[in-house]
């Protein structure tokens, strides 16, 4: 028996990171974009600033987004580089996407501060 793994393991084994870079891309999509939305999901006050454009296509769109980038980098970077360079490519990829959609992406937010809740 060899002691180096066969292709068919390090195929088995670079499809798991995929899948695995997959949920994490999804999971850190979410958590950046669900707390930013928060303010057009509630509504405020009797639901008046609820922005159904951020609830039906921005928030889809960045949580498909964060589930099929890491993974299509990772397909691309595998194929020229050493597993860890291209995970370090994946890592650079989603920095620069999460610091792009922060440049790009204001959904409305609420009142200032001062602003009360009222009697």
């Amino acid at each position: 028996m060899s002691e180096t793994p066969s292709q068919e393991a390090r195929d088995r084994a670079e499809s798991a990171v995929g899948c695995l870079l997959a949920v994490v891309g999804v999971t850190v999509a979410g958590a950046f974009a669900l707390p930013r939305a928060a303010y057009s999901i509630d509504g405020g006050f009797e639901a008046h600033a609820r922005d159904w454009g951020v609830i039906l296509v921005d928030l889809p769109l960045i949580l498909f987004a964060g589930l099929v980038v890491p993974p299509l980098c990772w397909a691309a970077a595998t194929r020229r580089l050493r597993p860890w360079a291209a995970l370090l490519v994946c890592v650079a990829v989603a920095g620069l996407a999460l610091g792009g959609l922060a440049a790009w992406w204001h959904p409305r937010q609420g009142p200032d501060p001062g602003y009360g809740p009222g009697i």
